[in-house]
């Protein structure tokens, strides 16, 4: 977040001198449950196309990604490599909480065991698991709003999550920050299941895409590697477009 905001800065001195004291639920429009599921569909609908990038930065090496999407539904989800071309049409497809892989170099198509669902998508920070995202946060989570005021120079609502006993989640616990004024998404604190700091996720650069308000980029940042990020960048998303049938299909996945 920018904090360079010079008209900010006495407003914000004097917030942090100030107990923020017991939320007020008629101050907030949107129960937690709303907020949570906002957050939840940003990009979904029923349908939806679009052209997004991601740029990986780790200690090591740094490279971006061009990737076409394609979605319906929470359940079905293709997502594919433009460039570079070392990857070029490398693809992931996913139909409920099945996922597959195609690699174009081998010409092979590779279903991914839930032992994998954890691990790295094309080594950025998102894992498998985010792009199957069965899990919804006013599902599977118990939740509260555990603050509202200036943190960081902006107005926003927190909402603390904590995991349901029966749920099959990864996470210990998730913070989820929007602004007030219009509940876009500030940041997702990740913790694991010993309550330790594991990633941030920041949403930044808000306009409109596809007719709504949403933010166009989104970092994520794991806790114990800060000089690592993922960024993604979204240039355009179409929601109800029509889908050819097999769209979500094998045998489309190997196109």
């Amino acid at each position: 977040m920018k904090l360079e905001r010079l008209g900010l800065i006495l407003l914000l001195g004097l917030a942090l001198t100030l107990p923020a004291g017991p939320v007020r639920a008629e101050e907030i429009k949107l129960s937690a449950r709303d907020i949570l599921d906002k957050v939840d569909d940003l990009y979904r609908g029923q349908a939806s196309h679009g052209r997004m990038s991601m740029a990986i930065t780790t200690a090591h090496w740094t490279r971006t990604l061009d990737l076409e999407f394609w979605s319906q539904g929470k359940d079905k989800s293709l997502v594919r490599i433009l460039a570079p071309t070392k990857e070029k049409g490398t693809a992931t497809l996913r139909v409920g909480s099945d996922l597959w892989n195609y690699l174009p170099k081998v010409k092979r198509v590779i279903k991914l065991p839930s032992s994998m669902m954890s691990a790295s998508w094309m080594g950025s920070h998102f894992t498998n698991n985010d792009l199957v995202k069965e899990s919804r946060m006013a599902e599977d989570y118990t939740f509260e709003v555990s603050f509202q005021g200036l943190r960081r120079g902006e107005d926003l609502i927190e909402v603390t999550c904590l995991p349901k006993p029966e749920a099959a989640v990864v996470w210990g616990k998730v913070l989820v920050e929007v602004r007030r004024s219009d509940y876009q998404p500030l940041l997702l604190n990740y913790f694991d299941e010993v309550m330790k700091p594991a990633r941030t996720m920041t949403f930044a650069e808000y306009r409109t895409l596809g007719g709504r308000l949403l933010p166009a980029q989104m970092t994520i940042v794991p806790t114990d590697k800060p000089e690592e990020k993922t960024v993604v960048e979204y240039q355009t998303i179409e929601f109800e477009p029509e889908l050819a049938p097999d769209v979500f299909s094998l045998r489309n996945l190997q196109r």
